[in-house]
């Protein structure tokens, strides 16, 4: 049987009220009669408003079939779905998701289309449909669509015949592949299939290979979970549940406003190893019986030492560091939660490059460690910028571990020198460590960079390395603070305001902590999920779906537990919750 044209559904970009927001999207679609000219990223009278998630050139046309919508009308009880209800440009009689293979060229009218990837999973088919779970009914009932990719551009009309021209390498269908990544029980080859199609967009080439590496990870006891969708997922399961006691055995000042504290377990015996550069989130408990105060803080000593050494900046305005600084004594107990984090050092035998400024030293340092205790060979450059001497922490661990590598170099940025500080000696240069003069250094392009520092530093000197020629993916990046959001399609998000408690009456149930933005907040029942709690107190978010399916929002559980409705599709990594559809079943504590 000839698969069908039957509607051309376009609609252009439009302002739509949701839960009190206003969302920007092209989901609307409506048929049109007559012939449409498909262009490379579009067809006339179309458009995309989020094209992080939808449209471009690997994504120019979405594909949907009168099958599904039968399916759908029976499953929901609807009769009324018209074209364009799943927000697709093509709706066709034909070409079913479980048939159609990544890299299938059609032919219809004019134009010649190839296969790309799956449907993204994404909240606003649910708002078109009026069906709030809709992302993860597709995905669940194995009816995702599919994009095209415009070859050849072109006139084409409903009622045109949709010709087959050539099949996919790997006959990998749409439906095989969107179960791969969103849902549990896909195997290595799966992946290796996935890989050899050259038509796969780049996005899902680069979900298909972080799940092969996952899967040598698991080899060696790593963690479970869709780590092509989140690299929350790729973390190694927590060393142990919610927090314990941690002694003080060692108070070390390292610079004006940095000072170490070494860690060990309670009861005597020998910490889990760490992986360089992860962190530990610690309970500060503030004189006169308040709340504890909940902060993470990166590990900046060796791992495997069976202790942990945290580093701690004194804020002028910092709570948490400021009673540390006044009250810790060696002996003293702190409340941690086992290690945690995706930014650790990658094995391999490429140059290593590790950019910090400030006390962002800690987590790199920690690398450093751990390069110099394994006597490696690769090539190692330590960058970092401080304000002077006094202001530069662990300066002389740092010298001593570069010198100790076969194959290192050192160069240190001061912007404001003082009359002790010696130019050949203790800094190198004058200035910041910025992307003019690391430009100046040579540096090698097949290395893995890993930078860590205020975030306009670390913006900056990304944009200046990829520009410079190093791979984006091999660019890692941690942050002290709150993440980037994700909020697709949300306008004026990025004006939101500092993280803060909700407004109206306060909650009566459990507390929930909010690690990285400091807030503690009671959970409140007329919340739906901890997602709209987060985003009632103005904590940056990250999501797409909110249905439990794509794990934009996976993240670590620092303590506690969470009950699900729905429950995802696939459940998150070890250690870690989906936000968007959980609720909190006792006090929680998030990496948030």
């Amino acid at each position: 049987m000839v698969a069908t044209l039957t509607a051309v559904n376009v609609g252009m970009p439009k302002d739509v009220p949701w839960h009190g927001k206003t969302v920007h999207t092209g989901v609307y679609k409506q048929t049109v009669a007559g012939p449409r000219m498909v262009r490379r990223l579009n067809i006339d009278g179309d458009g995309q408003g989020d094209l992080g998630g939808h449209g471009g050139e690997q994504r120019a046309v979405l594909v949907y079939q009168l099958d599904s919508y039968r399916f759908w009308e029976k499953k929901l009880g609807r009769d009324e779905l018209a074209p364009g209800a799943f927000g697709e440009n093509f709706t066709v009689d034909g070409l079913p998701d479980d048939e159609v293979c990544i890299g299938d060229r059609y032919r219809i009218g004019g134009a010649l289309f190839e296969v790309t990837q799956p449907r993204v999973t994404c909240y606003r088919v649910g708002l078109r449909m009026g069906e709030p779970q809709m992302a993860a009914l597709l995905v669940a009932h194995h009816r995702p669509g599919f994009y095209l990719r415009v070859i050849e551009e072109g006139e084409v009309e409903a009622g045109q015949d949709i010709v087959k021209e050539s099949t996919g390498p790997e006959a990998m269908s749409v439906e095989e592949l969107d179960r791969v990544l969103y849902l549990p029980g896909h195997t290595r080859e799966q992946v290796e299939r996935a890989l050899r199609i050259p038509a796969l967009s780049p996005g899902w080439q680069e979900s298909m290979k972080t799940l092969l590496d996952q899967d040598d990870s698991q080899e060696a006891g790593g963690s479970s979970g869709s780590a092509g969708l989140n690299a929350a997922a790729t973390a190694p399961p927590p060393a142990w549940p919610g927090f314990r006691p941690l002694t003080v055995t060692h108070i070390q000042p390292e610079s004006r406003s940095v000072f170490s504290l070494r860690l060990a377990a309670a009861d005597g015996s020998e910490l889990p190893a760490a992986l360089p550069g992860q962190f530990i989130t610690v309970k500060v408990q503030p004189e006169g019986g308040a709340p504890p105060l909940i902060r993470s803080y990166s590990l900046s000593g060796e791992p495997g030492t069976g202790t942990y050494r945290i580093s701690v900046k004194v804020e002028p305005h910092g709570a948490a560091s400021n009673e540390l600084r006044a009250h810790i004594r060696v002996g003293d107990r702190l409340e941690a939660a086992a290690p945690r984090g995706t930014f650790c050092l990658a094995d391999g035998d490429n140059p290593v490059l590790l950019l910090s400024a400030g006390v962002g030293a800690t987590p790199v340092l920690a690398m450093l460690h751990a390069l110099a205790r394994d006597r490696s060979t690769r090539p190692v450059w330590w960058l970092h910028g401080a304000r002077d001497g006094t202001e530069h922490p662990f300066a002389q661990e740092s010298h001593d571990l570069v010198s100790a590598l076969p194959d290192a170099r050192s160069t240190v940025y001061y912007s404001k020198p003082n009359s002790a500080d010696r130019q050949g000696v203790d800094y190198a240069a004058t200035g910041r460590l910025a992307p003019e003069p690391v430009r100046r250094l040579g540096l090698p392009t097949d290395a893995d960079a890993y930078l860590c520092g205020p975030t306009a530093f670390m913006d900056s000197l990304t944009a200046a390395l990829v520009d410079y020629g190093l791979d984006a993916s091999r660019v890692h990046t941690e942050i002290f603070g709150s993440g980037a959001a994700i909020t697709p399609g949300i306008k004026g998000a990025a004006a939101a305001a500092a993280p803060h408690q909700p407004a109206g009456p306060a909650g009566a149930g459990p507390q929930v902590s909010f690690a990285r933005s400091g807030l503690n907040v009671p959970w409140n029942d007329a919340q739906e999920s901890l997602l709209e709690l987060a985003e009632a107190c103005d904590v940056p978010v990250q999501w797409s779906c909110r249905t439990g399916v794509c794990h934009t929002c996976e993240l670590a559980l620092m303590s506690g537990s969470v009950d699900y409705s729905p429950d995802p599709v696939e459940p998150p990594g070890d250690g870690n919750i989906l936000i968007c559809c959980s609720k909190p079943a006792g006090e929680v504590v998030l990496d948030l």
